[in-house]
C-alpha cells in the first residue's frame, strides 16, 4: 500500500509541476495555424461564395441551422459584407500570429474563434481536415504551446536578462490586449449576440478572465503561492490537452483502419486505385496513371495502409516501432497531398501525428533551422529552438509566454 500511494503521489507530482512535451505542442501550433493560414490565403478569391454573403448557403439558411444546432459563429452577429471582410481577416491575422507564437494565448483564442466562425457558417464545405483543425483550435487554447520556438519565448527571455541586469521591465502590450478583447467580449454579451451554445462563450469569458488573473497574481503578488497554484491549473489544463489529442489521433486511425478491412475493395487489395482514377482527386493523370500501373503496388499500398492505421495505437510502448509507423503515416499523408490534391487534409493529419515526435528529434530539427537561420543573418543571433542556438551556443530551457519558470520536461518516445 505504501508503494502504491508514493506511485500515485510521483504520478500526480509529474502531472502538475510540469507542462509536458514542449517542443511537441510547439510544432502542433505552427502546423495548424500553417494549415488554416495557407487554406485562408488560397481561399481568397473564393471567400465570399464559400462563407460570405454570395455563397449559396445564405445568411438567413445559416442563420436557422445555428438557431438549431447552438453552433457558435461571429458571422451571424451581422450579414454585412464590411463584417464578414472584418472576421475574415481577423482569422488570417490570428493564424499569422499564432504561427510566430506572438502573444500566445490570446492569439489561441483569436484563432479558435476564427475557425469557428468560418467553419459553422458554411458546415457544408468541409471535409475530414476541417473537422481536425475544428477540435484542434478548441484544445490549443487549453495548451501552453508558446514556451519554445516562438516570439513569446524570446520576449520572457529579453525580460528576464533584463530583469538580471537590474532594469525594470514594464509589459503594457500584455493590458491593453486584454482590455480591448474584454470590451469586445462584454459588447457581445451585452447585446446578446452569441446565439450559441453556453460552452463557447463560457470558454472566452473563463480565457479572458484567467488571463487577467495571471496578469494581476505577477503584478501583485507578495508570496510565491498565488503563481504556483496558478502554474499547477495550467500545468494540468496543457497535459491533459496533450492527452486528449493523443488520444483522438488514436481514435481517427484505429476508426479508419475497422472500417477499411470492413469493405470488399480494401479487402481484395484494390481499394487504393479508384481514387486514383477519380477527377475530383486527380490533379496529376500522369502521375495517378504510374501509381497504379502495377497491380502489386496498389495491393501493396492498399494492404499496407490498413494494417499501418490499425497497429499503429498498439505500438505506442514500443518508442522504435512507434517512430517508425508514425513516419510511415507521415510520408502516406504527403503522398495523399500530392498525387489525391488534399494539401490541407495531409497538413492537418501530420500535424496531429507531430504530437508523438520524438524529443531528440526535434532538437536536431530545431538545432538545423537555428544553424540555417544563423548562415541567413550576420549577427548570429539564434533566439531559438533547438540544442544549438545560431552562434553555437546552448539554447535556453523552455519557457512560457507568461514568464513561467524554466521546465525540464520532454517526450522520448
Amino acid at each position: 500500500m505504501n508503494r502504491f500511494s508514493l506511485s500515485v503521489s510521483a504520478g500526480i507530482a509529474r502531472v502538475t509541476e510540469s507542462a509536458f512535451g514542449p517542443y511537441q505542442s510547439a510544432v502542433v501550433r505552427i502546423g495548424f495555424s500553417v494549415t488554416w493560414l495557407l487554406f485562408l490565403l488560397r481561399e481568397i478569391p473564393h471567400r465570399e461564395e464559400l462563407y460570405g454573403p454570395d455563397g449559396p448557403w445564405n445568411w438567413e439558411l445559416a442563420r436557422q441551422l445555428i438557431d438549431s444546432n447552438g453552433a457558435f459563429t461571429a458571422l451571424m452577429w451581422s450579414d454585412g459584407r464590411g463584417w464578414f471582410e472584418l472576421v475574415y481577416a481577423l482569422a488570417l491575422l490570428s493564424s499569422a500570429l499564432l504561427l510566430l507564437g506572438w502573444r500566445t494565448r490570446t492569439m489561441s483564442v483569436l484563432f479558435m474563434v476564427g475557425v469557428l466562425s468560418l467553419q459553422n457558417r458554411s458546415v457544408f464545405v468541409g471535409d475530414g481536415g476541417d473537422n481536425v483543425l475544428h477540435l484542434m483550435s478548441i484544445y490549443l487554447v487549453f495548451m501552453r504551446c508558446g514556451r519554445v520556438w516562438s516570439l513569446d519565448a524570446r520576449r520572457v527571455r529579453r525580460e528576464q536578462e533584463a530583469r538580471a541586469r537590474g532594469e525594470r521591465v514594464t509589459d503594457r502590450v500584455g493590458p491593453v490586449l486584454w482590455a480591448v478583447t474584454g470590451c469586445a467580449l462584454i459588447t457581445v454579451t451585452v447585446a446578446d449576440r452569441f446565439h450559441s451554445e453556453w460552452f463557447i462563450p463560457a470558454l472566452l469569458w473563463a480565457a479572458w478572465c484567467a488571463q487577467g488573473l495571471w496578469w494581476a497574481v505577477g503584478r501583485l503578488r507578495k508570496s510565491a503561492e498565488p503563481r504556483i497554484l496558478l502554474d499547477v491549473i495550467g500545468n494540468v489544463l496543457h497535459n491533459g490537452a496533450l492527452v486528449v489529442i493523443m488520444v483522438e489521433a488514436c481514435l481517427i486511425y484505429a476508426t479508419a483502419g475497422w472500417y477499411k478491412i470492413q469493405g470488399s475493395r480494401w479487402q481484395d487489395g484494390t481499394a487504393v486505385y479508384y481514387p486514383l482514377h477519380l477527377d475530383y482527386f486527380s490533379p496529376w493523370p500522369m502521375l495517378a496513371d504510374l501509381l497504379s500501373a502495377s497491380g502489386t503496388m496498389v495491393m501493396i499500398v492498399t494492404y499496407g495502409t490498413v494494417i499501418v492505421q490499425v497497429a499503429f495505437p498498439f505500438t505506442l510502448s514500443n518508442r522504435r516501432l512507434k517512430n517508425v509507423l508514425l513516419a510511415v503515416m507521415m510520408l502516406e499523408h504527403s503522398v495523399i497531398a500530392v498525387v489525391l490534391g488534399l494539401p490541407f487534409f495531409s497538413l492537418a493529419m501530420i500535424a496531429t501525428d507531430a504530437v508523438f515526435l520524438p524529443t531528440p528529434f526535434l532538437h536536431r530539427l530545431g538545432g538545423w533551422a537555428a544553424r540555417a537561420r544563423g548562415r541567413l543573418f550576420s549577427d548570429g543571433d539564434g533566439d531559438g529552438g533547438g540544442d544549438r542556438d545560431g552562434g553555437g551556443r546552448a539554447a535556453p530551457e523552455p519557457t512560457d509566454e507568461e514568464g513561467a519558470a524554466p521546465a525540464r520536461v520532454g517526450f522520448t518516445a
